[in-house]
This record gives C-alpha cells, sequence and structure tokens, in this order.
C-alpha cells in the first residue's frame, strides 16, 4: 500500500512539474506574439501552432508490443522552422501549445494534455540547450539542428521511462517498455530530417524575410503530418476491421456445451462453463481490434484514459468491458469505442443464443424423467469407453429391467410410476462409481456401464451391489412395494470391434430371464443372468499373432520395364490361423487399428522385410528397394517415422520405400508432410499405392511428397481403350515433370506389358512377373534365376505350388 502511494505522488509531481514547464513555454510564446504587435507574427504563430498539433498525432512506439511501452512524438521540428521569427523559447512554447490543444481535443482529458504538451516541453528544454552549447562554439547549422533532435529524443525517453517505473512500481523491469534498437533508430532519422531542414531553401518563394521563410518550412511539414495523420488513421482503420472480424469469428467458435470422457472416464454431456472461455475470448478480441494496454470485465465504468461497453451477461464477470492505454499512447477514437460496443454487443448476442444451443444439446441427450442419459448418449459413452480402454482393460454392461410396471402404473397411476422410475434412477446413480454411466433407454429399461473392470467376477460383485440397492422396498402412493429386477450382464475382456452385440447380448440375457419367470422360475425376486458373451475370436488371434511375433511375409517382385530385371519388392502381410486357416490381410490390419496394434503390426513387417531384402541382395545384387505399407499418420515420429529413421540406418544398401494406401492421404496433416519430407531427405522413398482406385483424387498427385506412384490395376484392365492409354501417358508425364517415379500394378499378361511399354511406362507389378511368394521361395527363384523378370511357365507354375 505504501508502494502505491508513493507512486500516486510521484505522479502527481512529474504533472506539476511538466505543467508548469509547459504552461511557462506557452507564457513566453505569448508574450512574443504580444510583444510583435503585427498580424504577421500571429499568423506565423497560428500555423506553427496548427502544423505542431497534427505532427504530435503521429507516434513512434519505442517499445517491442504495441500500447504496452513508450512512444514519442516530435512536434519540436516546428521549433526549428519559426526561430528565424521567435526566440527559440518562444517557439517551443508555440509548440507546446500547439500540442496542449491538440490532446486536449482528441482525448478530452486537460490533465493527458498538460501532461504532453510539458513532456515536448521538456524535451524542449534539452533541445535549446544542446543548440546553444554548439551554437557557443560556431558548429554548421546542420549539426546543430540534428544535435539538437537528439537532444530533445533522449530527455523524452528519460522521463517515460522515469514516468514508467514510477508509475508501475510492481513492474520489476522497465526496459521491456522500449527499444534501445527502436530509440537510437528513432533519434538518428529525426536528426537526419533536423539537419536536412536546417538546409532547407524554398525554390517558389523570396527568402527574403524571415516571415516568408517560416510559412515556407511550416508548410510542408504540415502536408507531411496530414499524410502522416491519414496513413495512420488508415492503417488502424484496417486493423480494427481484421480484428473486429476475428473477434466475431472467435465469439461464435465457443462451444454451447462440454462432452467429457476418454480414455479414463466415460463419456457424457453437460452444460458449458457459462462464461470463463466467451469471457477469454472477448478480452482477447477486444486487445486484437482495439489495440489496448489493458482490457479487462468488471463492474465499474471506464475511468480517464479508458474506454468501456456495458456487456448485459453478468455470467461473464462484469457489467463493463473496459480497455486502457497509456496516457501518452496513442488517445481512444470514436472508432475504438464503436469497436468496443460492436464485440460487447456480438458477446452478449452469442453468449445468449450459447445457452439456447447448449440447453437445446443437453435436452436432447437427457432423459427429462430421470435426468439420465438417454440412449442416444448412451450409445455414444459406450462406443467412446469401448475405443479408448486398454486391449486388456475388462467392461461390462447391465440391462436392467423394473417387472410388472405396466401393472403398477395401472394400479397406482401414472404420476406414482414417474415416481418410481425416478427413484431407480436415483439409486443406480447412487450405487455406481464415479467412472460408471447410467442411462435411461427406454420405458423401464436402464443400462449401466461398468468400466475399469480386471474380472467377470468383479463385474458381477458389482451387478448384485446393483441389485441390491435397486431393490430396496420403495414407498408410493400410500403404500410399500418391493422392486422386481431383471439384470442381464455381458461381460467384455478386449475391446469390441462391434460393441453393440455387447449390448445385445446383455439385452438377451435380461430377456431370459423374465422368459424363465413365464415358465415358472422365481417370480417374486431379482435376478442376475450372465450372457456366454466373450470378445470375439478374432480378437485374440490377431492379438496373440502380433504380440507373439507369428506373423509372416510375401513378396512380390517390381520389375523395370525398360531391362526386363526385378530391382525392388513389395512386402506382403500373411498369417494362417491354426484353426481358421489364413486370415486376409485387409482383416488383420482392420483388427490390429481396432486393437490399437497397428504401429506394432508395421514395425514387424518392416524388420522382417528389410532383413529379407539383404537376405535376397546376397543372392541377386541388383535388388536395391523393399516397399512396406503403412498408413499417412504413421509416418509422425511418434509412431513410425523414428523407428523407420533407426531401420533404413541399419541398412545403408537397400532402400526403404513407405507406401501409402489413398485413403490414408485423405487428410493428411501439415506435420505428416513435413516429416514425409524430412523422411525423404535422408533418403527413404514415400510412395502412393492404388492410385487410379475408387477413393482417387487428382489433388493427392500434389498433396503428399512422394518418389513413386503406384497406378491401381482398376486404370489398366483394358488397355485397348484409348481413354486408358491417354491417362496412363498423362500421368506418365506427371511423373516425370514433378520428378516421380511410376509403378503400374495389376499387370496379368505378357500383352499388358507389351503396351504399357509402348506408352513409355517403365516400372510394372503383377501376377505376369510372379505372384506373391514366401522368403523361402523368393530365395529360392533369385538363386535360380537371377533377377529376371519373367519366369518360363513352368519353372513359374512350380514356384507358385
Amino acid at each position: 500500500m505504501e508502494t502505491i502511494r508513493t507512486a500516486a505522488a510521484g505522479r502527481r509531481l512529474a504533472l506539476v512539474l511538466f505543467a508548469a514547464t509547459a504552461l511557462t513555454f506557452i507564457l513566453l510564446a505569448l508574450i512574443a506574439i504580444g510583444v510583435a504587435g503585427d498580424s504577421a507574427h500571429l499568423v506565423v504563430g497560428v500555423a506553427a501552432c496548427a502544423a505542431a498539433g497534427v505532427l504530435e498525432v503521429p507516434r513512434f512506439r519505442l517499445g517491442a508490443l504495441r500500447h504496452r511501452g513508450l512512444v514519442i512524438s516530435l512536434p519540436i521540428v516546428v521549433a526549428m522552422a519559426v526561430t528565424s521569427v521567435f526566440s527559440g523559447p518562444a517557439a517551443v512554447g508555440l509548440v507546446c501549445l500547439g500540442v496542449l490543444v491538440s490532446v486536449w481535443l482528441r482525448a478530452g482529458h486537460p490533465q493527458t494534455a498538460l501532461y504532453a504538451a510539458g513532456l515536448t516541453g521538456v524535451g524542449g528544454v534539452a533541445f535549446l540547450a544542446v543548440q546553444a552549447a554548439l551554437l557557443a562554439v560556431d558548429a554548421a547549422e546542420p549539426l546543430v539542428a540534428a544535435a539538437g533532435a537528439i537532444g530533445y529524443v533522449a530527455m523524452v525517453v528519460v522521463a517515460e521511462a522515469l514516468r514508467h517505473r514510477i508509475g508501475r512500481p510492481s513492474t520489476p523491469d522497465t526496459r521491456s517498455a522500449y527499444s534501445l534498437v527502436r530509440v537510437l533508430a528513432t533519434g538518428g532519422g529525426f536528426a537526419v530530417v533536423c539537419a536536412l531542414l536546417a538546409m532547407w531553401t524554398h525554390p517558389f518563394l523570396d527568402q527574403r524575410t524571415d516571415l516568408l521563410r517560416s510559412i515556407a518550412t511550416l508548410l510542408p511539414l504540415v502536408v507531411v503530418g496530414v499524410g502522416a495523420m491519414l496513413l495512420l488513421r488508415a492503417q488502424a482503420m484496417r486493423r480494427r476491421l481484421a480484428g473486429v472480424v476475428d473477434g466475431v469469428t472467435m465469439l461464435n467458435t465457443t462451444t454451447p456445451y462440454t462432452k467429457t470422457g476418454g480414455p479414463t472416464s466415460p463419456s457424457s454431456i453437460g452444460p458449458a462453463d457459462t462464461g470463463a472461455d466467451l469471457a477469454a475470448a472477448l478480452v482477447h478480441a477486444v486487445t486484437a481490434a482495439v489495440g489496448v494496454e489493458s482490457v479487462e470485465l468488471r463492474q465499474e465504468p471506464a475511468g480517464r484514459g479508458e474506454i468501456s461497453a456495458p456487456v448485459a451477461i453478468g455470467a461473464l464477470g462484469g457489467r463493463y468491458i473496459v480497455a486502457g492505454r497509456d496516457m501518452m499512447d496513442t488517445p481512444f477514437t470514436s472508432d475504438d469505442r464503436r469497436a468496443l460496443t460492436a464485440l460487447a454487443h456480438s458477446a452478449d448476442v452469442v453468449f445468449t443464443a450459447r445457452e439456447s444451443i447448449g440447453g437445446l444439446t443437453i435436452r436432447a441427450n437427457t432423459d427429462p424423467l430421470t435426468g439420465l442419459p438417454n440412449y442416444g448418449a448412451f450409445q455414444e459413452a459406450l462406443a467412446n469407453i469401448n475405443d479408448h480402454r486398454d486391449y486388456s482393460e475388462a467392461l461390462a454392461v447391465l440391462f436392467i429391467d423394473l417387472d410388472d410396471f405396466k401393472r403398477m402404473n395401472d394400479r397406482y397411476g401414472h404420476q406414482a410410476g414417474d415416481e418410481i422410475l425416478s427413484e431407480l434412477g436415483r439409486r443406480l446413480s447412487a450405487v455406481v462409481r464415479p467412472y460408471d454411466v447410467v442411462a435411461r433407454v427406454g420405458g423401464d429399461e436402464f443400462v449401466v456401464i461398468l468400466t475399469r473392470l480386471s474380472s467377470l467376477v468383479e463385474a458381477k460383485a458389482l451387478a448384485e451391489r446393483v441389485l441390491e440397492a435397486s431393490g430396496e422396498p420403495l414407498a408410493v402412493a400410500g403404500t410399500v412395494i418391493n422392486p422386481i429386477l431383471s439384470i442381464g450382464l455381458a461381460y467384455s475382456a478386449h475391446r469390441e470391434t462391434d460393441v453393440n452385440q455387447l449390448l445385445r447380448d446383455a439385452d438377451r440375457s435380461m430377456l431370459a430371464i423374465k422368459k424363465s419367470r413365464r415358465r415358472g422360475g422365481p417370480a417374486h425376486e431379482s435376478s442376475i443372468n450372465i450372457s456366454g458373451h466373450r470378445s470375439s475370436q478374432m480378437n485374440d488371434i490377431v492379438a496373440r499373432a502380433i504380440d507373439e511375433d507369428l506373423l509372416e511375409l510375401a513378396f512380390q517382385p517390381i520389375v523395370s520395364l525398360v531391362t526386363g530385371q526385378i530391382w525392388a519388392f513389395e512386402a506382403l502381410l500373411r498369417y494362417t490361423d491354426p484353426e481358421l486357416g489364413p486370415l486376409s490381410p485387409p482383416s488383420l490390419v482392420e483388427k490390429a487399428k481396432s486393437l490399437g496394434r497397428l504401429d506394432a503390426l508395421t514395425r514387424q513387417v518392416a524388420l522382417k522385410a528389410m532383413a529379407a531384402a539383404a537376405d535376397f541382395r546376397l543372392v541377386e545384387p541388383s535388388i536395391v528397394c523393399m516397399t512396406v505399407n503403412v498408413e499417412a499418420g504413421q509416418l509422425l515420429p511418434q509412431r513410425m517415422g523414428t523407428f523407420v529413421t533407426e531401420l533404413a540406418a541399419r541398412y545403408p544398401e537397400i532402400s526403404l520405400c513407405l507406401e501409402l494406401n489413398e485413403r490414408s492421404v485423405a487428410r493428411v496433416s501439415t506435420a505428416v508432410r513435413a516429416e514425409a519430407d524430412h523422411l525423404r531427405d535422408i533418403g527413404i522413398m514415400i510412395a502412393l499405392d492404388d492410385y487410379g482406385s475408387q477413393d482417387s483424387s487428382v489433388d493427392a498427385l500434389v498433396r503428399v511428397p512422394m518418389d513413386i506412384l503406384k497406378i491401381d490395376k482398376s486404370l489398366v484392365d483394358d488397355l485397348e481403350d484409348v481413354r486408358q492409354q491417354h491417362v496412363l501417358t498423362a500421368l506418365q508425364g506427371f511423373g516425370d515433370n514433378l520428378e516421380y517415379s511410376m509403378i503400374v500394378e495389376g499387370v496379368e499378361n505378357e500383352e499388358m506389358a507389351r503396351r504399357l511399354t509402348a506408352l513409355g511406362i517403365r516400372s510394372a507389378q503383377g501376377f505376369h512377373y510372379g505372384v506373391p511368394q514366401s522368403l523361402e521361395k523368393t530365395l529360392a527363384r533369385l538363386d535360380e534365376f537371377g533377377a529376371a523378370a519373367v519366369l518360363p511357365v513352368r519353372a513359374a507354375s512350380e514356384l507358385s505350388l
């Protein structure tokens, strides 16, 4: 508190001293005009005041941050123009008077105007003192003018820096208020201008009198000042308009409701924070659009040096949005006030609409009777929990039905029926754990998702607890009833590919209890029936194959149509389960993705593929490349990028090529593109696979950095069609111009190969050159036939067996 009082006293003292300085100079100027007693001196004085007022408007920022550091104006240059008519102090007084009137008119605050005029006067003292010292030693006029300018800038900067330090005692370092480079640049530039002005000779006026010389010098100064004002106003208007547009856009992107849920918690929908994010967006928008030193939401309107606009929504944190600038910064204008008002009104409108949308969203996902999530929200929560749980994390679904509810509803009335359902909802919500989910999915049907389970025993124990709490006697309509519940339990030990099957199994288990009752089973006690559901057999098979490194590879040759030799192989995924037999590669990949094991699968394939390539190269040195299929998102360093970089470095004699299927590059991010460029820079090739399939688009050719374009077989299934020929020729031309190679897939026979060669295609892949074969058979082929692209018919058939 003592520091604050000291700072306030320091500011008052500085204002008094500066005001006294300004008024002293102004008084000297008025005396000089009065003593002269002629209209010519009056005209020059008025012109000087006007020029000073105009030149005070452009402010030069000396700090790195707008509206948060020192600024300086340079009206003192006007004093140089009238020193031939008035004395130095009187000339400075005219400048102070012009600044006083200009700031008073624009800011509307006499104290700010007095301080600005006083600051100009203090700088004028240094200006006159330096000039007097140099004139005493007969220095050249340009040097005197330049030195005076530097003295003025130095004095103003020192005075403003002291004011910032005294006025902001809580700020530990005021150096951020100005930049030494900016100060030197401003002082140096001003010195040059003053030196040139000292040598000014107007070519069109007879300057035999000092009055004409002063007028001739003031005119261009006024023109320059007005031009600077117009330029600054245009820039401010563009910045303000862009800021308002961006601010309104930002306000409208705030979310009307929040969705919670993820890897560790269930999904739910609730109202968003009613003001925090919108208030932050409003503050940011005002800062960008208006340009302020400070902005806040508070209960009081604007004070000195501030502007404000009312905010109707109390939840934003205040009744007014208040923007402030330093007293010596550019004063707020009417345009600033209109921009602030527009943004405040936009915030009110967005908040009102947001509350309405948020309420509608919550109502759409909430059961109105019990306040629990409804069926749609439950389905979303179940899918979210299943998708984000660890593979080994279990969950269970309880499907709960209240028996004989229709009879109770008819007997005790609909109001009593509603009370029963509401109480059952409250009991279920109270008995489950915080991270479980309770929902009402039908008239008398509820579901519970039990999460973070480790065993079926744990799930059954929780279900029994739910049964016990929900089956307690219930007083309704003047009587006590004992709710009879049927609960079906479906347990899932691993992540599901079709999580709705879990719900169906729980439903069937619940219905089995009801059927049992109709067939003579226990009719007056609640029951739990556990479904035989387990995670699909495929989940366990694929997970075991990846975890135990059981995946196999087949290799298909890629050949040069120019040399008739194999130069690369594509590694293709294979796996044969002892019980189910061969599994299709697409199903393997999709299952691996759903289990969160795609990266692990791809690492195994890449390791085995590069090791095989090294073996191939020992037999046939012309094999220089191995291609591996990946998705675009896997290129990121945290997924596969770092791994493939290290893998390629282990096999420097073999080029590793990563084939991206076109579906995965449909929405490729900037980070993925950057990583693709990085991988190419270190020698790893990127190929775009299956181009020409149903999902292909032309922009894929330029969207993804690549070295190879692989043409899908659907584009070469009828090479007699001239349209296919033209497409292939055009794509080959694209490749030549964009510096990537092209490989045509699906070449089935010699005729296709011949036509492709005639079209200028240089590389191909397909059954004509060999079906995908195991490592052992591929090595046998290379050992017997070398890199020959086409094998004798008999040899090809023997190797394919």
